[in-house]
């Protein structure tokens, strides 16, 4: 499906396409007929069950997998800035967080100092990475992403292992530096009741892209509905996808809100 309600707000040119992506381990589908346009300046969220193939399309995005079929298309100015879920450090090497940093490629000492001072964690430059909290690590890893300047920041579930009082401090930093580097941000989140407070744009998917639209709609769109609802009433951002909405013999979601957009391809 083509998901027009992620939509170019200014008329320009997409960073990313994401033509008919299909991956498929083992004879298993990951995703199915993904077909996607990321805008700059979007805020696109994704959302959907532990499995559904949330990872499996960011891999795939950063070029860390390679689609069994489809096309993914790059714009020549593209810059992406990433944070993953956790990475797994040796402790038995420890490294400083200014080190950490220093290995991307052609960082100045200037533009880390920078940096640090953006995301308020100059005080953490000479910390060992192996002794950072969980808040502390992914301030870390979310500084490592904009060091580049990207005009697309990819994040994986960034408050993974960050307590609750965090994960608000987390969003809103998140939030800032899109501000500052004007830059568009493409997130997978679990949080669902922050999702649909700060997202512009949300997109479920469950192998295939099940409905995407703007939280006001989506929260008032009976698909979307049948879903989340219990989820949305109970506040609770840890879910599973029910996925008990219908399909007509051509993939057509039944009984849907012409307001957002609903998956369109067949299941499996």
């Amino acid at each position: 499906m083509n998901i027009t309600a992620i939509r170019n707000e200014q008329n320009s040119q997409p960073l990313i396409q994401l033509k008919n992506i299909n991956v498929v381990f083992a004879q298993k589908t990951a995703l199915q007929n993904i077909n996607l346009n990321i805008y700059p300046n979007s805020i696109i969220t994704i959302v959907g069950p532990n499995g559904g193939g949330k990872s499996t399309l960011l891999k795939t995005l950063l070029k860390l997998q390679m689609p069994t079929s489809g096309e993914v298309i790059y714009s020549k100015n593209v810059r992406i800035g990433y944070v993953p879920q956790k990475i797994h450090l040796d402790h038995s090497l420890p490294i400083t967080v200014e080190r950490f940093l220093s290995l991307k490629k052609g960082i100045k000492t200037q533009e880390i100092s920078t940096a640090l001072e953006q995301l308020s964690i100059s005080h953490l430059r000479k910390s060992n990475m192996q002794k950072l909290s969980g808040g502390e690590m992914q301030r870390v890893l979310l500084t490592r992403a904009i060091l580049n300047k990207p005009n697309l920041l990819v994040l994986d579930e960034p408050t993974q292992g960050v307590d609750i009082t965090g994960q608000a401090e987390l969003y809103q930093l998140i939030h800032q530096t899109q501000q500052k580097l004007n830059c568009a941000v493409l997130m997978v989140s679990h949080d669902l009741h922050i999702v649909m407070a700060d997202s512009k744009e949300v997109l479920c998917i469950n192998q295939h892209i099940c409905c995407a639209g703007t939280p006001d709609v989506l929260s008032n769109d009976p698909t979307f509905m049948r879903l989340w609802g219990n989820q949305l009433a109970q506040n609770v951002g840890f879910y599973t996808h029910h996925h008990n909405h219908h399909h007509t013999l051509h993939g057509d979601v039944c009984g849907c809100n012409s307001s957002a957009v609903h998956c369109q391809n067949k299941d499996k």
